[in-house]
């Protein structure tokens, strides 16, 4: 069932249906990431070297090699940060955009059926805005564990699969639930969910294709919610 709704949200991406909102995701995903970056590196230039060269003594001119070693790692650390902070920026996006996807995605594989209602405007932020304070926290103590050898992926996959499968989960099924049924359901088929998050973490970890992380984690929670719905049907 997972690997079926992830194949089809695969498909999805390819889809001529899919396209605008293709386009309007991989282009909002990028300009938050550059803006991001802008913003880091400027704060970093204005604020933190300067602090930081006030704890240094007075070098001379032939240690400038030093300084510019500084200057790489912090480049490095500062991509660091970008990388680990892509994960709450396609849950922010996740939630102006997955209506959109869901539309597409029930019109073209589930045209039968009833399809979702849109979340209110207000709603969708707020609960996005919710998701990116958990998902922050939760990369923080991924973080924390990166130096952990062994435990640092561990982490990174176990804390990113919970959280990114539980919202993109509990987005899709709310458009046919209330927040309560639909936390509830996420709850009963709570295992399964989770090994949807291990597949979108492993998406995610994927340099420039996790740049699509809020298309395929938004349509393949769909086909998920639309599978456990049809399971649930058959049992009642």
């Amino acid at each position: 069932m997972i690997i079926h709704a992830a194949r089809l949200s695969i498909a999805n991406l390819f889809a001529a249906e899919t396209r605008k909102v293709f386009w309007k995701v991989l282009g909002l995903t990028l300009l938050a990431l550059v803006a991001l970056w802008f913003a880091l590196r400027s704060t970093f230039v204005t604020f933190v070297l300067p602090w930081l060269q006030s704890f240094m003594p007075p070098v001379p001119d032939w240690t400038n090699w030093l300084t510019f070693l500084l200057a790489v790692l912090a480049g490095l650390g500062l991509t660091l940060l970008l990388a680990l902070l892509i994960s709450p920026i396609t849950a922010v996006i996740a939630g102006l955009f997955l209506d959109e996807v869901a539309e597409v995605v029930e019109k073209r594989d589930y045209p039968a059926d009833a399809p979702g209602k849109a979340l209110p405007f207000a709603a969708a932020m707020r609960s996005s805005l919710r998701f990116l304070g958990v998902v922050v926290v939760g990369n923080v103590i991924a973080l924390l564990l990166l130096f952990i050898p062994g435990i640092n992926l561990i982490a990174f996959f176990l804390v990113n699969g919970y959280l990114l499968g539980r919202e993109f989960f509990e987005f899709a099924a709310m458009r046919f639930r209330s927040p309560d049924e639909a936390r509830r359901f996420r709850i009963k088929y709570g295992f399964t969910v989770f090994l949807s998050g291990l597949v979108i973490a492993a998406f995610l970890a994927i340099p420039i294709v996790n740049l699509l992380t809020p298309l395929f984690a938004a349509g393949m929670m769909v086909h998920l919610h639309k599978l456990l719905s049809q399971k649930e049907a058959r049992r009642i």
